[in-house]
């Protein structure tokens, strides 16, 4: 598809450069069977039924934007130079592949410090600006250090506009966040508090939960014209079979499945087999969702409101259909909703017309 049919005039007063506060005040736009009613997050239990079950994503978000001097090469090439690294995905115990910027201004064996403690070698570097950093030291030591010497990645469509602060902090985190390893939060997560999910287990939602680490490669502009030509950054998930089974259950007893965020549905979609069910695992999926794709798990969706020709936006167009999502987002804009990462939030429902198998 022409990449040009999910284009929509956006402007940048409606992206949010705070979220709200609290977490569960932020709005929520209903889409189900193409009818668009306004809530408020803290409304999610009564929008629900009793045996459907929420899929979190468990993901934790590491400080993964690194700052950093390359040192003077021994025999030429220029004096120190500082560079700027999004981590976006981990290799090994004490390797990392990293956006660099500016990325012309290394090449395989340099070495960047980051303090007087970590240091990394550029072992080599691919186009866009990726590169491979193998660090002075690993593992559980690494983790930490890049705690202590990272900020928040937060989306180039907010830090373009200020800097990372302390509130980033705890902004740019859910309040379920457990496993560490994602450099970009699942933002459908951000609007749950704990005062909500005692709503919804009062109202008989039950919960799931996975793991998906976020990739860098979601910030990612389309560098092509049509959809085929595009290939999707890898990201590492793992369900249990606990999850497994909970999903599976809810799907034989008539409940439904609403995925907490894209990175949720892409997960269980990835891992769906033939039967429809879902089987618990680890692996890394690049799937592509766009208009066409069939669904073999999700009935219902909590997301953000994403950008204009984002691969996100063609997720969501496949869920409910593109003419329904681009009035949806058209109303949306018009009535003040707040885009992107710390923006509102939707409530979509599967059109069994485009999303249903």
């Amino acid at each position: 598809m022409d990449v040009e049919h999910f284009n929509f005039d956006l402007p940048d007063a409606r992206i949010a450069l705070r979220p709200a506060s609290p977490r569960d005040s932020s709005r929520l736009l209903q889409v189900k069977e193409g009818v668009l009613t306004d809530h408020i997050a803290r409304d999610l239990a009564g929008l629900l039924c009793p045996g459907d079950v929420l899929v979190l994503n468990e993901t934790k978000v590491l400080r993964a934007s690194l700052s950093g001097i390359r040192t003077a090469r021994a025999h030429g090439g220029g004096g120190d130079v500082s560079i700027s690294f999004n981590l976006h995905k981990q290799i090994s115990n004490d390797t990392w592949r990293a956006f660099a910027r500016p990325a012309k201004r290394l090449k395989q064996g340099d070495i960047v410090r980051f303090s007087d403690t970590l240091s990394a070698e550029i072992i080599d570097k691919l186009d866009g600006g990726d590169v491979g950093l193998i660090f002075n030291t690993s593992g559980e030591a690494l983790g930490h250090a890049i705690e202590k010497n990272g900020e928040m990645p937060l989306p180039p469509y907010i830090a373009r506009q200020r800097q990372v602060d302390e509130q980033d902090n705890q902004d740019y985190q859910t309040v379920f966040a457990v496993d560490k390893g994602s450099v970009a939060a699942p933002t459908a997560g951000l609007h749950f508090t704990p005062e909500l999910f005692e709503k919804l287990e009062t109202a008989g939602v039950k919960i799931a939960r996975l793991t998906l680490h976020v990739g860098a490669g979601t910030f990612l502009p389309m560098s092509c014209n049509n959809t085929d030509d595009h290939h999707m950054h890898s990201e590492w998930y793992t369900i249990d079979t606990e999850t497994a089974a909970r999903i599976n259950e809810a799907k034989r007893s008539g409940g439904r499945v609403i995925a907490v965020g894209t990175t949720a549905l892409r997960a269980l979609e990835s891992c769906a087999n033939v039967d429809r069910q879902v089987v618990a695992g680890s692996a890394d999926t690049d799937i592509f969702i766009t208009p066409g794709y069939k669904f073999k798990i999700i009935d219902g969706m909590l997301t953000n409101f994403h950008l204009p020709k984002s691969t996100l936006f063609m997720l969501v167009s496949a869920f409910c259909g593109l003419d329904i999502m681009q009035a949806a987002y058209k109303y949306a804009i018009n009535n003040q909703y707040r885009f992107y990462s710390y923006g509102d939030t939707s409530l979509l429902w599967k059109n069994v017309e485009h999303g249903n198998g």
